[in-house]
């Protein structure tokens, strides 16, 4: 079984193929964390430290005991307030102003299916998949409060998930000030931690960090997972590499405020944790009332990064990401924005529409402008209705006339946003989040809805759902364009404003699962600034996310490989753009742009009508080739051959069938050196005793040859050129 508990030694037993984690309920009720790593078998609580140590106060429960600290013990789930002074998982204030709480063993119940959440996306069970829940339910006595710890163990995918239900039992009012989904406890590591930091135009930039004594956290109150942050970090210890030592991931699967919080303690003990952001959270619970805190995904490797990143990859791939879209080839697109920004026509779309389709290509995405009074960003947002000035022959007909042209048509929206020179905020202005009586704080000349309040997001799926019955609508690029600020909402009781980030992601989802549901042959992308919102949650309504606004060819280098190591290459939306590039006025050649946009879900960013014959002609093989990969790219396992953070002269990446068989590498020249040396970089992944050909040559490879000894990179006149080598195993 993956998940056993044992009587005897009073532990549980959580196992995948490659992993055990193990929890400990001792003599006291107290759940401890014994271990998480590679398989052992074997009881670890036998590692636990018991002495008596200066200023580390003993539970009453122990007696004269001075050995048995909280303080020092390894917890399963860390409450502040009760002698542990290390960062705690679990922080609330009780009804009479207290903030002390002990949990202990209650009961437990082991079934052999996936939990789900209510209103939270959580990663589901497949058919004949084998996925055991643990349910171990704790509760303070005192403050009847009850802790319901989850466990969802996927024992084929490595892969062990976690969420928490916080419930009070007593009959006054308590507030939960914070609450980690997860939470791991280590016994003197020598960790790094590696995260994924960043900013509008450059997100998960790729830092790695020794720890330290003391805290290092990340986060976001920004009401979004944010640019800043990404809400998935891996400790490693500090010998671990692409492919070889110990790494644990911790992801949270949650599109909101967030904190992960890594602490070296005084005994060099490290205490790891990640859930709902507790800046600004305060969420009150009545009698009876709980919180649920979102789902986190934890995984373990024994072989190095890229193990665990095909971890990651592998689960969301199949297990987060739902509907159709899930497994069916997506649409090569082309949307119209940097080609036109807000100054386009209905004729302009189409005429971009007829080149596109002479090239292969899919489907037209028509971005920003087509509604209201839409002509720059200060106005027109909330006003879902087409501008016939625009397009005066309405969406039905310029959708039949794109689709006559042989592709399929997408539109951009930005619900969750209104303008202030809007017909929707003239009317109702208190759907807008303000606090009464302060001005506003503007962004990008708008303000954001109140998606705590039902009116509001019934209004927007109304809106939304005659715009998709209009016309024959196949994508969806859902954008969010600026951060929360001046919460408040009129709502809410004086006391639940402390509710209120975690509530409007809540309203969020439930409005995304309505439309996704009812339009199911509808493909959404998410985007947020571009890479703003980028998490599993969002990954769970929108099968793929815009990777960032930067679409310069070599910043994408960068901003691709912080994003490989949690999330798999079909969720990003990766384009083609012009040149000079708009973001940097880099010039790159229309080659590398290509190669680079094909790690993701592939489509272009330009004017089509205004390259030459010969672009065109480029642009064509690239979608023929792209489609040609398709499965091999969206489907394989995904190895980092280099690291831009550290060589700066290329970055390669691999791409592997997952029968070995076939593989795509990558090259891009990222600097040009005088009189360049001799440099070879080696493959992944392969049969060592498998004979592998280039296309286009009968010379053979062994996987061994290419694996050990590698491949030379080719010397270039010029920067930014880039390679692709398709290897397949010969018949």
């Amino acid at each position: 079984m993956a998940i056993r508990f044992s009587e005897e030694q009073q532990v549980f037993y959580l196992t995948t193929q490659q992993s055990e984690y193990q929890i400990k309920i001792d003599q006291y009720g107290h759940a401890l964390h014994s271990y998480y790593g590679a398989k052992v078998d074997q009881d670890m609580s036998y590692l636990f430290s018991y002495e008596n140590r200066g200023f580390s106060g003993n539970p009453d429960v122990v007696g004269k005991d001075r050995t048995y600290s909280l303080d020092v013990l390894p917890q399963e789930y860390p409450v502040f307030g009760m002698g542990d002074y290390r960062q705690p998982a679990l922080e609330i204030e009780n009804h009479d102003g207290s903030y002390g709480v002990e949990l202990t063993y209650d009961s437990h119940e082991i079934k052999m299916e996936k939990y789900q959440l209510e209103g939270l996306p959580a990663a589901y069970q497949n058919s004949g998949e084998s996925v055991s829940t643990l349910e171990l339910n704790l509760y303070d006595a005192i403050s009847k409060i009850k802790v319901q710890l989850l466990y969802g163990v996927f024992e084929e995918k490595d892969i062990i998930t976690r969420a928490v239900t916080i419930t009070n039992m007593g009959s006054g009012k308590v507030n939960v000030l914070k609450a980690d989904s997860a939470s791991l406890d280590y016994a003197d590591k020598d960790f790094d931690v590696i995260h994924f930091h960043g900013r509008h135009n450059m997100e998960r930039q790729y830092e790695r960090l020794s720890l330290k004594n003391g805290a290092f956290s990340i986060g976001s109150h920004r009401g979004t997972s944010s640019h800043q942050h990404n809400p998935f970090i891996i400790l490693s210890d500090s010998e671990t590499t692409e492919s070889h030592g110990n790494c644990y991931g911790m992801m949270l699967m949650y599109s909101g405020n967030f904190l992960a919080t890594i602490e070296k303690s005084q005994y060099n003990q490290v205490r790891a944790g990640i859930g709902i952001g507790s800046r600004g959270f305060r969420y009150s619970l009545a009698h009876g009332e709980s919180f649920t805190a979102p789902e986190a995904i934890l995984s373990y490797s024994a072989n190095g990064l890229e193990e665990l990143s095909h971890h990651y990859h592998q689960f969301i791939q199949k297990n987060v990401v739902r509907g159709k879209f899930r497994d069916q080839r997506r649409p090569v697109l082309i949307n119209n924005w940097e080609a036109t920004y807000f100054d386009f026509t209905e004729q302009k779309l189409i005429d971009i529409a007829r080149d596109a389709a002479g090239v292969g290509i899919e489907l037209l995405v028509m971005d920003d402008g087509w509604f209201g009074k839409r002509d720059s960003d200060t106005s027109g947002l909330g006003d879902w209705q087409v501008n016939l000035e625009k397009i005066p022959n309405g969406l039905k007909q310029l959708a039949d006339t794109v689709n006559k042209e042989g592709l399929k048509f997408g539109i951009w929206f930005e619900p969750e946003m209104v303008s202030e020179d809007s017909d929707m905020y003239r009317k109702h202005p208190e759907w807008s989040i303000n606090i009464p009586g302060r001005p506003g704080i503007r962004s990008r000349d708008q303000y954001v809805l109140d998606f705590t309040r039902q009116d509001v997001r019934d209004h927007l799926v109304g809106a939304i759902t005659e715009v998709l019955d209009s016309a024959n609508i196949e994508y969806v690029k859902w954008d969010m364009n600026r951060s929360l600020s001046n919460v408040f909402s009129e709502s809410l009781e004086s006391h639940e404003h402390g509710k209120f980030y975690h509530l409007y992601i809540l309203g969020l989802y439930e409005v995304l699962e309505r439309l996704t549901s009812a339009y199911p042959d509808v493909l959404f992308e998410g985007c947020s600034g571009g890479g703003g919102r980028f998490d599993a949650g969002m990954l769970y309504y929108t099968p793929q996310i815009w990777t960032s606004d930067d679409t310069d060819a070599v910043e994408r280098l960068r901003i691709q490989h912080g994003t490989s190591f949690g999330y798999p290459t079909r969720t990003n939306g990766s384009h083609v753009s012009a040149v000079p590039n708009h973001q940097t006025s880099r010039i790159t050649p229309l080659n590398t742009r290509g190669i680079v946009a094909m790690s993701g879900s592939f489509g272009y960013e330009l004017d089509i009508t205004k390259l030459t014959q010969a672009e065109k002609d480029e642009v064509a093989e690239q979608v023929e080739m792209f489609k040609s990969y398709y499965n091999l790219i969206h489907e394989g396992l995904y190895y980092r051959l280099t690291n831009p953070w550290e060589n700066e002269s290329f970055t390669a990446w691999q791409i592997v069938s997952n029968d070995k068989k076939e593989t795509l590498v990558s090259l891009v020249r990222t600097r040009q050196y005088a009189n360049d040396p001799i440099a070879i970089f080696r493959l992944k992944g392969l049969d060592p005793q498998q004979i592998y050909q280039l296309d286009g040559e009968e010379k053979e490879y062994t996987g061994a040859a290419l694996m050990a000894s590698g491949w030379p990179v080719p010397q270039t006149n010029q920067e930014y050129q880039a390679f692709t080598y398709h290897f397949v195993c010969k018949e």
